[in-house]
């Protein structure tokens, strides 16, 4: 039996520019569904229920918070990680997000080898890119 453990991240209201945008940065097939396309009352019709980001090696999923149930957005205990060997991918995803979010750590070499940098997207979702291995070198 195959196991994954994927992200969830649950937004304000914006789920589907969040999604859209993490898109347009890493490619991939996004599905969205609404609230109304399940029948939930009170809650808005076009709001994301589900929504699933797919690409080679990753999937992200998101949904827009339930009525009364938003979120304490700004707390830094969940990061989504990207984890790549690729330095060219790893710059280009890295900027995309530095470009409307917050640079927290520019990327850049680490002690422990690695090339490594952290952003804040536009959304408040903490971001980490790590880049491994001989790449890392080549940068």
């Amino acid at each position: 039996m195959a196991t994954s453990l994927l992200p969830y991240l649950q937004f304000d209201g914006d789920a589907r520019a969040a999604m859209t945008f993490y898109q347009a940065v890493f490619g991939g097939d996004l599905t969205i569904s609404t609230f109304a396309e399940f029948g939930v009352p009170n809650d808005d019709p076009d709001g994301v229920m589900h929504s699933e980001l797919k690409g080679p090696g990753f999937s992200v999923m998101g949904s827009d918070a339930f009525a009364g149930n938003a979120g304490t957005w700004g707390e830094n205990r969940l990061y989504a990680a990207v984890m790549t060997d690729d330095v060219a991918s790893a710059q280009k995803w890295f900027d995309a997000f530095a470009a409307v979010g917050a640079v927290t750590q520019p990327m850049e070499a680490q002690v422990w080898g690695d090339q490594y940098g952290e952003v804040i997207d536009q959304f408040g979702i903490h971001w980490m890119f790590n880049v491994s291995g001989a790449g890392a070198s080549s940068a």
